[in-house]
């Protein structure tokens, strides 16, 4: 990437800033807003005024936020209605007819999105051979006018079959969009795809996060536009970047956009690099969850399956695990006495006890606080003072409650549940699809990721750990490495061996040709091809990568040896394929960092830390200070403005020509 480019993540506690000035990397850490946009130009101000530019002479702003997954979360998107078929109001609400505990009698399933008060019928009915039953003017009229007495703020609208035959969706649609003031969703525009479902649900989402993405991203565009930079490009929940206008119209698409950045940065900073014959585990720990995903091949893991606050979305999506366990994740004790971590957090006010700001519950940076991986001198974010009394407070009280002895025991037992709960995230991404997690290594990043990665490394057996040099704002970074990208898919079921080669083919050239109609520059564009195939009988799909021409044969071979990967077998069965899939890619090159390594680096001063093996003197450098050549034998803590580095006994840690530092077990 050339020239100046800043990328700007949006965590639940920090803001970070990655600004790339031709080969330098300047990084900030700002408390994130209510108002996000305003803690984005704080940290683009801070950002700038540490490499002496003015913001006007940046060229490029990308920026991954939370918007949208926060509305989901905290139930607090737009009044949204949703438009159905006649006799199909009630998709949203029966879904697939599955208990979230199977035999409990008692389990209730999630309240719908939208209920069903604010759930409409519209008469008409199409087939997939086409309209039986044409939607009638004064029908809509109707509509619109029951739709502006109940005030609603967005308005989804999916029709029976319109994946495939959406004329009167779209006539509906745009019937409505004349006549209401409020944004319409429509599912031939959102996911024409099959799956009733999965099509309304995907189409509410994107309605009700909708309104808050477009007033969000209208904000920071003016904001950004006063202070003299571009348009900001926005991180797509598939780990590519694109165009501001797209996401309000498509906003459905930026759910998980900051955990996609991360998967980006871990990528483009350490894929290729080290022994891992399998790829790359990446580990993001921040202020209130911990995300973990995988990178195979050098590629980036990808899902058309997620389920976000229990509301399936179809649209593609970094394959991402979640687990409610961050630094500011709360310690408390179970009705059964056993010790548990969040998923409430402390969030970045108060915060933590040891932040000094009025909170007093016990969180995993308090207990890591009095562990010693943090000293109490250091500097959170670079101006963020600690107090170590208000840590040790917190946690004798978490150890007057659980029967533990002292605020010391109290904190390795906040530290040992909350690396058990990051754990079990990372086996379900590796031993649960079939992976070793002793074959890969693990990208650690985030605020608070580089202070666990090795001793989660060390219970799985895993033998690296890399830590970028801009570990602390890797998702910041990912931004700078992101694609400019572009997602279509039609479904087209039949079966493979009845396929018609040469219609897929034209199939998959009407999809390139909306998506380079789409990109910023379809000549830089690179197409790939994907189907979703399934075997006869089967109700789930796998994606496989397709090459132009279509050759059914070698589909057919593709997906039988996927297949046999994910679930151990070939089956007799015909082959069927359910979805053609297509992606545009725009390749933009990842800013290139080279950190000069100090030539008397010695460590800062050394301070007890303890580990479940003993209380023992660790060496504390300053991460700018760290010295290039031989590794450093642990114990040893690397503190830096952004994260800290905690290297146990039995490991080592060595510093990369960019600044990257390698931890790998073993003495050095």
């Amino acid at each position: 990437m050339d020239g100046r480019a800043v990328g700007v993540d949006v965590g639940g506690t920090f803001t970070d800033v990655a600004l790339s000035l031709d080969g330098e990397l300047v990084t900030a850490k700002v408390p994130s807003t209510d108002d996000q946009s305003e803690g984005v130009v704080a940290g683009i101000e801070k950002a700038c005024e540490a490499a002496g530019i003015d913001p006007e002479t940046v060229s490029e702003f990308s920026h991954a936020m939370t918007v949208s997954v926060n509305a989901l979360l905290e139930g607090d998107g737009a009044r949204t209605a949703l438009v159905t078929t006649e006799g199909f109001r009630d998709v949203l609400e029966i879904g697939r007819q599955t208990r979230p505990s199977l035999y409990d009698l008692d389990a209730e399933k999630p309240t719908p999105l939208v209920p069903r008060r604010r759930r409409f019928e519209v008469a008409e009915r199409a087939t997939p051979e086409g309209v039986e039953r044409p939607v009638d003017d004064d029908a809509i009229e109707s509509l619109a006018a029951d739709l502006r007495e109940t005030e609603v703020e967005s308005v989804a609208v999916c029709l029976l079959h319109a994946y495939v035959t959406p004329e009167n969706e779209r006539r509906v649609a745009e019937g409505l969009r004349k006549r209401l003031d409020v944004p319409v969703s429509a599912s031939h525009e959102v996911l024409p795809e099959f799956r009733e479902y999965e099509r309304t649900s995907t189409t509410a989402v994107d309605a009700y996060v909708r309104p808050a993405i477009d007033g969000y991203v209208g904000r920071l565009t003016e904001r950004a536009r006063a202070l003299g930079l571009p348009r900001p490009q926005i991180m797509q929940a598939n780990g590519g970047v694109t165009d501001a206008d797209t996401v309000r119209r498509n906003a459905v698409t930026t759910v998980l956009s900051g955990p996609a950045a991360g998967v980006v940065g871990a990528s483009a900073t350490a894929a290729g690099d080290g022994p891992e014959r399998d790829g790359l585990i990446t580990f993001d720990m921040g202020g209130t969850s911990s995300d973990v995903s995988l990178v195979r091949d050098g590629a980036v893991e990808r899902t058309t399956d997620s389920v976000i606050a229990d509301r399936p979305i179809r649209t593609p999506m970094v394959d991402v695990e979640t687990v409610g366990a961050g630094g500011g994740s709360i310690a408390w004790v179970d009705a059964g006495g056993a010790l548990r971590i969040g998923p409430r957090s402390a969030g970045a006010d108060p915060g933590p006890a040891c932040y000094g700001k009025g909170g007093t519950e016990p969180t995993v940076t308090d207990a890591d606080l009095v562990l010693g991986y943090v000293g109490a001198d250091t500097d959170l974010g670079g101006d963020l003072s600690l107090d170590a009394a208000a840590a040790r407070e917190a946690l004798a009280d978490l150890a007057d409650e659980a029967g533990m002895d002292g605020p010391v025991e109290a904190a390795l037992g906040v530290h040992r549940v909350a690396n058990a709960d990051m754990t079990r995230a990372i086996r379900s991404v590796t031993v649960e699809r079939g992976y070793d997690p002793r074959a890969f290594g693990i990208v650690a990043f985030g605020g608070a990721g580089p202070m666990h990665a090795v001793a989660i490394a060390d219970g799985l057996d895993v033998e690296r750990v890399v830590v970028p040099h801009a570990s602390g704002v890797l998702s910041a970074y990912g931004l700078l490495a992101a694609d400019e990208t572009r997602d279509a898919v039609r479904t087209h079921q039949r079966p493979l061996g009845e396929a018609d080669a040469e219609a897929l083919d034209a199939r998959y050239e009407e999809l390139t040709d909306r998506l380079s109609s789409e990109v910023s520059d379809a000549d830089a564009a690179r197409v790939g091809y994907a189907a979703d195939l399934r075997y006869a009988g089967q109700s789930f799909e796998l994606t496989v990568d397709v090459d132009p021409p279509f050759d059914p044969a070698a589909v057919a071979e593709r997906f039988a040896a996927a297949h046999e990967s994910a679930y151990g077998y070939r089956a007799d069965e015909p082959i069927e394929l359910v979805n053609c899939r297509a992606t545009a890619t725009v390749p933009r090159s990842a800013p290139a960092v080279e950190v000069d390594a100090p030539d008397d680096a010695a460590p800062r001063t050394t301070r007890e830390a303890v580990f479940p093996s003993g209380t023992h003197d660790a060496a504390v450098y300053d991460r700018e200070r760290f010295p290039g050549g031989d590794p450093v034998a642990g114990p040893v803590v690397v503190e830096g403005d952004e994260s800290t580095v905690v290297v146990p006994p039995d490991w080592s840690v060595r510093r990369r020509g960019d600044g990257a530092l390698i931890a790998e077990v073993g003495d050095a």
